[in-house]
């Protein structure tokens, strides 16, 4: 090796331990559990040992359910410190979103209508909706029933169009609202072009399917002269939240604030995100906020029989398998013999999980106040051997986030030395720059919406160290590369530019963002 290419080395191995050093300083580090406990001290002290790993977890409310006594703590911190101190602490009362929890709520609203003889599980979209149009007539055809099960085949997700399409997928990386606007209106008029899927008849999660239903249920109210006909959250409020005393819990939709000292949620990778709030999804679970105290008021009147429409929760029809069985909202599985009847929530930054074993009168409710699972706490507290994984982020996501990282950090080396290895395409200054556009956009990728609470963010700060050392040996060898080599120049370029203009709206927000 010549003297020439040892001192490019040595210079290309310094910039990367410099740069890992100082990427270091940025890695999107998780959010780890405060030491605050407030309310019931032992039950804090019975949460901290069931938990694993406390990584990941910034604050958490809790409430278990025993022999008809209820006991409440709040654990770690309600909002992000500053300059490494620890935030606010969560107190046993602190809202938190509940997101998709609300569909057990929209189940027992059903239900509770059903028993007054308002509607039926038979009721049809377009007798719920009189008046809506349906591109495919099979959707009219839907049942209330399948809306609350599960069983419409309809779409997960609403079809909104491409814009608001990518509108969502941003929301949903940069940490905002990405249903922002979804209104009503807007869930109709995707309910006007939605067709019925192969599905129907089968349990396939949809949220849509769950908004629908709250906006039939308040619809029907309007054919009985009720006095909040048409909103579903009012509906909500008057049949469920005040007879169960759950004056802590509600809605915020539509660019209203959050409650009065509500947690704040955040990502994996620590960075706050916005509340959700399309009210066109409110029977959905969006917008919902509750506090430990008032989910366990909810528990208990469905374990005595007394909540409005309590037979919500009673499984009717098979989920998964012979251990998983829903019934209008509310899912039951079967762990070595015991039935648990439960629903958990996630929003942009938190997660939630409400469970109960009818059985023993047992209950229990985990608020946590960013995108780590809670299940796995929920159900130890139960006493049920659950799925101890339920908090991570799934192996694809996790597989994408090392592939990630392993492309930043090879993808400048393997430029810088080409030409100098039979396997390596020879390289030119285009490539140079191209390849560290590239391996940024790929870091930033990563670090906006990586497994972080699986994948050590210290590998984050090692890709990008190692990125920056390629770049720097790309650099070093300017003067000797030609601007293009292979390829037309004009094709070459375009590839360059619209590399570099990703990378710098990916830059942009992220700078936003942090």
């Amino acid at each position: 090796m010549t003297p020439v290419r040892t001192r490019a080395l040595i210079v290309a191995a310094a910039v990367a331990v410099v740069g890992g050093l100082l990427a270091a300083l940025i890695a999107p580090w998780p959010a780890r559990l405060g030491d605050a406990d407030t309310g019931d001290l032992a039950l804090a002290a019975e949460v901290r040992a069931v938990i694993d790993d406390p990584g990941g977890y910034r604050g958490l409310a809790v409430a278990r359910i025993s022999d008809g006594q209820v006991r409440v703590a709040g654990l770690g911190d309600r909002t992000s410190g500053l300059a490494g101190r620890d935030g606010e602490p969560v107190r046993p009362d602190t809202p938190f979103e509940i997101g998709s929890i609300g569909k057990t709520l929209t189940g027992m609203l059903m239900a509770d209508q059903i028993s007054d003889g308002q509607v039926d599980g038979d009721t049809t979209l377009a007798e719920a909706l009189p008046g809506q149009e349906f591109a495919d007539p099979a959707v009219g055809e839907i049942t209330l029933a399948e809306l609350a099960s599960h069983r419409s085949g309809l779409p997960r997700l609403p079809t909104v169009g491409p814009a608001a399409t990518l509108t969502m997928t941003l929301g949903a990386l940069r940490g905002t609202d990405p249903y922002a606007g979804l209104d009503v209106d807007r869930t109709r008029a995707a309910l006007t072009r939605a067709r019925v899927g192969d599905g129907r008849g089968e349990v396939h999660y949809s949220n849509f399917g769950a908004a629908l239903l709250g906006i039939a249920l308040a619809e029907q109210t309007g054919s009985v002269g009720e006095a909040d006909a048409g909103s579903y959250p009012a509906l909500v409020e008057r049949r469920l939240l005040d007879p169960l005393g759950m004056g802590d819990t509600g809605y915020s939709l539509d660019g209203a604030d959050p409650p009065a000292g509500a947690a704040t949620g955040s990502t994996a990778g620590g960075r706050t995100t916005d509340p959700w709030q399309g009210s066109g999804l409110a029977g959905a679970g969006i917008g919902l906020w509750s506090t430990a105290p008032d989910l366990a008021r909810l528990v208990t009147a469905l374990l005595d029989g007394s909540a409005p429409g309590a037979d919500a929760a009673q499984p009717r029809f098979t989920a998964d398998d012979d251990t998983r069985r829903i019934g209008y909202g509310w899912f039951t599985t079967t762990y070595d013999g015991r039935a648990v009847t439960w629903h958990n929530g996630g929003t942009g930054g938190f997660r939630s999980y409400v469970g109960f074993d009818p059985a023993t009168g047992d209950g229990v409710v985990v608020l946590g106040n960013t995108d780590k699972g809670v299940e796995p706490i929920g159900l130890a507290l139960l006493g049920v051997a659950g799925d101890s994984d339920a908090a991570g982020a799934g192996p694809l996501l996790i597989g994408v986030t090392v592939v990630l990282l392993l492309a930043a950090a090879a993808t400048p080396a393997a430029t810088a030395f080409g030409g100098r290895r039979r396997w390596l395409p020879v390289t030119d200054r285009l490539k140079v720059i191209g390849s560290a556009s590239t391996a940024l956009l790929y870091l930033l990728i990563g670090y906006l919406a990586g497994a972080w609470h699986d994948v050590w963010a210290g590998w984050w700060a090692v890709a990008a160290g190692l990125a920056a050392g390629g770049v720097a040996a790309g650099v070093l060898r300017w003067r000797r590369l030609q601007v293009t080599g292979s390829g037309r120049p004009w094709l070459r370029w375009t590839g360059l530019v619209a590399t570099v203009t990703v990378t710098t709206v990916a830059l942009t927000l992220t700078l936003l963002l942090a």
